[in-house]
């Protein structure tokens, strides 16, 4: 997410660059769908889904156009400098083979903001992706930590051996009947261990995390088959518990976050697009991918609702023991409940590091000057604590992973999703609709600025019935 220019290095095919881009949306918001479908009701959240998808592959379409300019932009500048250094034998053209908006350079986010937005652009840039990654630390500084306790205390399964009339436990139940410790004094033990065991990543840097990263998305697909199948064949055998309503408006503004969040791949989109060696039919790729994501999100969503009574905020809690009768449990196989309970807990926590020195490094950019470089201290401890503090004092206060990613999906998540790409694809139009002749390859489907006024009312008319709805709802 850093706004620097890259090379490129292996270059891979386009079924594997659909691949990357389908693993890259796929992941922790999945998680917390098949509750905000439930809370929406079934027709309605169908609905959204697909409306919402939608904009985010036009959306999409939008930063791979200025992804396009900006290559033609950095290619001009190339061959100018070129010719300005080359008395003798000047150089006609850097790429002279080449579409001028072919995407041969990897133009990040950041640095397209720089080319084509002004100083308060920029800000306002970095302010909305600052407040995202903090949102995502601190939906994995909660989802993890509560998957933890979840499986660490076992008070549940005595609970109500005897009285199942009230399955639901809270966070001033106890953690173990033989201890006074409350379900939200473990949780916050567990925060605590979560940050002191990974937030020392985000003083340093991380890297060669290729075959952890490899590793990570093995055992996603392991967890989401095990879980969309476990579901199927329950409700093959007639035994779904779900039975969740056809529509509920006051879940639409969760659902809305949890989808924005769930279809995030923009601010990632350079260093995935950038490497595919044949970029023709580019779209048609990004919207079979769409097509995929959609298809197994409802798979995901539609085969839990109709499963399980009740939902939890992290769909995979769902996969452990019936705390009443485990004989009613949708597997009685051991490895499989706890590995599914556990796998937030895995591809979560190699991802935080990642993420930390991310936001650590975009809060530096905000307010760096060449001509006064930061101290050692603030370089090196200020920056990491800054990002890693606030998410810790969210995730203490609050367990709920499903709220948190619908706030970050709705406020943030919609700025980099929809109001980011419109604003840079107009200003990159503006910027060199005379500066050359050829035609753009990689112009988006969606032309006129009809679609960028569109997208932005889009943007504001969502944010605010959120708002307003969690007015009136008091949350």
């Amino acid at each position: 997410m850093a706004g620097d220019i890259g090379e490129v290095g292996t270059h891979y095919s386009k079924s594997v660059g659909l691949i990357y881009v389908f693993n890259l949306i796929v992941g922790t918001g999945a998680l917390t769908m098949p509750k905000a479908f439930e809370q929406a009701g079934w027709i309605l959240s169908l609905i959204t889904i697909i409306i919402l998808s939608f904009m985010s592959f036009l959306t999409v379409t939008f930063v791979t156009e200025a992804m396009g300019i900006a290559n033609a932009l950095l290619k001009k500048k190339d061959t100018q400098k070129a010719i300005e250094d080359s008395e003798e034998t000047p150089l006609i053209a850097e790429h002279p083979d080449t579409n001028p908006f072919e995407i041969s350079m990897r133009t990040e986010l950041g640095h397209m903001a720089g080319l084509f937005f002004n100083k308060i652009g920029i800000l306002v840039f970095n302010l909305c992706i600052v407040i995202y990654l903090y949102g995502d630390l601190s939906i994995y500084a909660a989802a993890v930590p509560k998957s933890i306790r979840d499986i660490a205390c076992t008070y549940k399964h005595q609970h109500n051996a005897s009285d199942c009339s009230d399955t639901v436990l809270t966070d001033s139940d106890l953690c173990w009947s033989s201890s006074t410790l409350t379900r939200m004094s473990m949780y916050r033990i567990c925060v605590a261990g979560f940050f002191l065991l990974l937030g020392g990543f985000t003083f340093f840097n991380v890297q060669k995390t290729k075959y952890l990263q490899l590793v990570t998305t093995a055992s996603r697909w392991l967890a989401f088959g095990m879980m969309i199948v476990l579901a199927v064949i329950r409700l093959d055998k007639k035994k779904g518990q779900g039975h969740p309503p056809y529509a509920d408006i006051s879940g639409i503004p969760n659902l809305f976050g949890v989808c924005v969040y769930s279809f995030m791949c923009h601010h990632s989109l350079p260093s995935l697009i950038t490497p595919i060696k044949n970029k023709s039919k580019l779209y048609h790729l990004l919207a079979c991918d769409y097509v995929l994501i959609l298809i197994f999100y409802l798979l995901l969503s539609l085969t839990g609702i109709y499963s399980f009574n009740e939902l939890n905020d992290i769909y995979t809690l769902n996969f452990l023991p019936d705390p009443c009768d485990e004989s009613k449990s949708i597997t009685d196989v051991k490895f499989i409940q706890y590995f599914l309970a556990l796998f937030p807990v895995f591809t979560l926590s190699t991802n935080f590091p990642i993420i930390s020195i991310t936001l650590r490094n975009n809060l530096k950019a905000i307010g760096y000057k060449e001509d006064r470089p930061y101290t050692w201290c603030v370089d090196r401890i200020f920056f990491p604590l800054l990002a890693l503090v606030p998410p810790l004092g969210i995730a203490l206060a609050t367990n709920h992973v499903e709220f948190l990613v619908g706030i970050t999906g709705s406020y943030a998540g919609a700025g980099i999703q929809y109001v980011i790409p419109a604003v840079l694809v107009f200003c990159a139009r503006k910027q060199t609709s005379m500066l050359f002749s050829e035609k753009n390859i990689h112009v988006s489907p969606f032309k006129g600025k009809f679609w960028i006024v569109f997208v932005c009312i889009w943007a504001v008319v969502c944010m605010a019935f959120v708002t307003v709805n969690h007015i009136i709802s008091g949350k």
